[in-house]
């Protein structure tokens, strides 16, 4: 059983907030997660900030144990040092290049 975590889209048209949560890989984005861990506001408030909380302690957990984050927990995760930030094709790519140079 694959487990992601991943986002589940709550709020209302043009307001989204999101819950991070832990899920089964084939379930539906809003299907019941296993367990809910944070919460994402996208939206900037007055001081242009977005809101993210997180319970460390168990994204350590779910981590350690194998879920794979989605591309964006995965861009949150590492804004919170929760993650190194993984290496993509074109760093790699572009890292070759400033080599042979």
């Amino acid at each position: 059983m694959v487990v992601r975590i991943r986002l589940a889209r709550h709020g209302r048209r043009n307001l989204p907030f999101y819950h991070i949560v832990v899920a089964n890989a084939r379930t539906g984005r809003n299907a019941k997660p296993i367990e809910k861990i944070g919460t994402y506001d996208p939206v900037a408030d007055d001081a242009g900030n977005k809101l993210i909380n997180l319970n460390f302690e168990r994204v350590k957990y779910w981590l350690t144990v194998g879920a794979q984050p989605s591309e964006t927990v995965e861009k949150l995760l590492v804004k919170a040092d929760l993650m190194p930030q993984a290496p993509k094709p074109w760093m790699l790519e572009a890292a070759k290049k400033i080599k042979e140079l």
